[in-house]
């Protein structure tokens, strides 16, 4: 994945952008640029991507795998390069241009004169979903930004300070979501947000939110037919993302820009195969593109309940898929656990990103280097438990209010809990009286564990324990005329998707130097989950039932009626059965007693109850505290280490 950096002075009217190779010690990718335009001042590294000028000293940069929907701009971008027809953009319509670009990039134009005025300017953006970053700090009479924190951090005058509410925020949610950074003075923009720097200072905000559309005559067949031409379309584009000779595309053309005339390179594609419906729909429709010979890639683990090997091997027998499988150990964890921690620039708790790093490795030991993943697909059409539950949770709110809060909840929120069928009753009302979308929160331990347990009095007193649930009910809110689906839905799009699942995949193909591309993000596919009503995306017991009806006839039977199931690595089990991976897991969490935050009350606790309770439950928490003491680790060259004067 390309990547981009630089600074914008604004006072002395200087600037400097550059493209950015995401680390050091990671492969480079094939066919990878080593030419970069120097303005003024250089940046950083270089790997494949797109600088422009022109005659007025303004400057173009876009990394990320970008289409126009505009003609002309397209046939600039297949003429020359995405950079040039992206300053055409922008010369033409101005903030217009963000209504004609398309895929995943991140953009920054520097316009020293902003369109023949006299007031310097910086525009940024990055694309819908968040596909690619973009970090950001103010400086005194300027601006720095890079599509990594490390990038943005590197420039001399700003220091790297870890803050309490980052993470805080990163204990809540097991990642940082924009627009919050562990550090101190850095930004993230959000997923289809822009970002303006004058002399009056920067502000963003969104350039785009979905209309979502309930038509009462939606037609299933007829919305099918039409998602299934447009996921083709998708895929084709994906697939060709880094054959193509740097060109832009229109909406209705299956080609999408890569690599720029100079430094075009053939390349391999293969598929993730889970066996999961995105996956599976993904893999399959690479299929008919490259009949005999597509490539999947499935991961496995010897841990009942967590193994879908058995799906990914069935779909691969169905589209005639060239299958390679791997299946992960404890000893793979122990070995890659470290690394995998390191590679991120702010600390991240998802535990799938090790499988997912061992089917990049395993895709890139082949041959592949261009992956294309099936995330996206639940967010999109309803696919998660989560939606399903907060409907039965929703019935309790269309009660009278007046009899609710006067007779039922008190009734309720009394009954005993030793009597399961009682305390059943009494758990559902104490959770359907909480709103949305703090009930989504309902299991998170930090909800569920006294804060004034887990953490130290002093660093208790720094944070804003609010802050995570502010964000969460800004971003679901956003949506206008929405129903309780949808805004669950992009508020998905925002962090599950743009914070958690996209970072996981895209980080672990960069360790492993494959380029991932996600079909089921396509804008068109994007804009026409929007004009699916609530009514088919989520029927009551019945999750996708859309989608599942539209690919009823491509996919095997099994794939399209089987238990949902997750990405999960069996960490908490295994770690009762492994030693060496126990004692890296508690390694860590005794490491954390000294870095002055979490109580070594609490973390006594945490190793008692995975030991004796409820080892899969526990062991995430777990998980989530060995990744954060492990980032620590990884970082203390760079003044991040345990003293608790590395908060600020």
């Amino acid at each position: 994945m390309t990547g981009l950096c630089g600074w914008f002075n604004l006072e002395q009217g200087q600037a400097s952008i550059d493209l950015e190779k995401r680390a050091q010690h990671l492969p480079a990718a094939a066919g990878a640029s080593t030419s970069h335009r120097h303005h003024p001042l250089g940046a950083c590294l270089v790997r494949a991507g797109w600088i422009s000028q022109d005659e007025t000293g303004c400057i173009a940069a876009l990394a990320g795998h970008p289409r126009w929907r505009d003609a002309e701009l397209a046939a600039q971008a297949r003429d020359h390069d995405p950079a040039v027809a992206l300053l055409s953009a922008y010369q033409r319509f101005g903030d217009g241009l963000f209504e004609r670009i398309a895929g995943d990039f991140a953009l920054v134009i520097l316009d020293p004169s902003t369109l023949n005025s006299s007031a310097p300017r910086l525009l940024a953006g990055i694309d819908r979903t968040g596909q690619l970053p973009l970090h950001f700090a103010p400086t005194p009479g300027g601006l720095v930004f890079g599509t990594s924190a490390d990038s943005v951090l590197a420039h001399p005058g700003l220091e790297r300070r870890l803050t309490a509410d980052g993470l805080f925020h990163y204990l809540f949610f097991h990642m940082l979501p924009a627009p919050v950074s562990l550090f101190a003075g850095l930004h993230k923009l959000q997923a289809a947000h822009r970002l303006d720097v004058d002399r009056g200072g920067w502000r963003t905000k969104p350039y785009w939110l979905p209309s979502f559309m309930e038509p009462a005559d939606a037609d299933q067949a007829a919305l099918g037919a039409e998602m299934n031409a447009l996921l083709r379309t998708a895929v084709a584009r994906a697939a060709d993302a880094h054959q193509s000779t740097g060109a832009g595309d229109t909406a209705d053309s299956a080609a999408a820009p890569g690599t720029s005339p100079a430094n075009t390179t053939r390349t391999t594609t293969g598929a993730f195969l889970s066996g999961g419906l995105d996956s599976s729909t993904v893999a399959g429709l690479l299929a008919e593109i490259h009949p005999g010979s597509a490539k999947s890639f499935s991961i496995g683990f010897h841990a009942e309940g967590y193994d879908e090997m058995p799906y990914a091997r069935l779909a691969a027998r169905h589209f005639g898929l060239k299958a390679h499988e791997y299946y992960v150990t404890p000893e793979d964890v122990v070995e890659a656990v470290p690394l995998i921690a390191a590679s991120y620039d702010e600390p991240f708790g998802n535990s799938s990103a090790l499988p997912a790093y061992f089917c990049a490795r395993l895709a890139a030991e082949t041959g592949v280097t261009h992956l294309l993943g099936g995330d996206g697909g639940d967010e999109l059409f309803a696919g998660n438990e989560r939606y399903a539950k907060q409907g039965v949770f929703e019935h309790w709110t269309r009660i009278p209010a007046p009899l609710r809060k006067t007779m039922l909840e008190p009734l309720f929120t009394r009954l005993p809990r030793a009597v399961p069928l009682v305390s059943k009753a009494r758990s559902y009302v104490e959770q359907a009286r909480i709103p949305l979308p703090d009930r989504l929160q309902t299991y998170n331990h930090l909800h569920r564990l006294p804060l004034e347990e887990l953490f130290e009095t002093d660093f208790l007193e720094q944070i804003d324990t609010e802050a995570p649930w502010r964000l969460m009910r800004d971003l679901y809110q956003r949506p206008q005329q929405a129903t309780s689906v949808n805004r669950m839905l992009y508020l998905d799009w925002q962090q599950t998707l743009a914070d958690n699942d996209l970072r996981k995949v895209t980080r672990m193909c960069q360790l492993a130097g494959v380029d991932v591309v996600y079909p089921m993000l396509d804008d068109d596919v994007l804009d026409f989950s929007s004009r699916v009503p609530t009514r088919l995306k989520l029927r009551p017991g019945h999750l996708r039932q859309f989608y599942k009806e539209a690919v009823r006839d491509f996919l095997p039977p099994e794939i399209i009626n089987k238990k949902k199931h997750g990405f999960g690595l069996p960490f908490g089990v295994w770690m009762h059965e492994h030693v060496p991976l126990r004692e890296l897991a508690y390694d860590s969490l005794l490491r954390l007693k000294g870095r002055g935050f979490l109580r070594s009350a609490f973390i006594d606790r945490l190793i008692e109850l995975h030991r004796d309770a409820h080892a899969a439950y526990y062991g995430e928490l777990v998980w989530i505290l060995m990744m954060l003491d492990l980032w620590l680790e990884s970082h203390t060259s760079a003044g991040l280490g345990p003293e608790r004067e590395a908060l600020s």
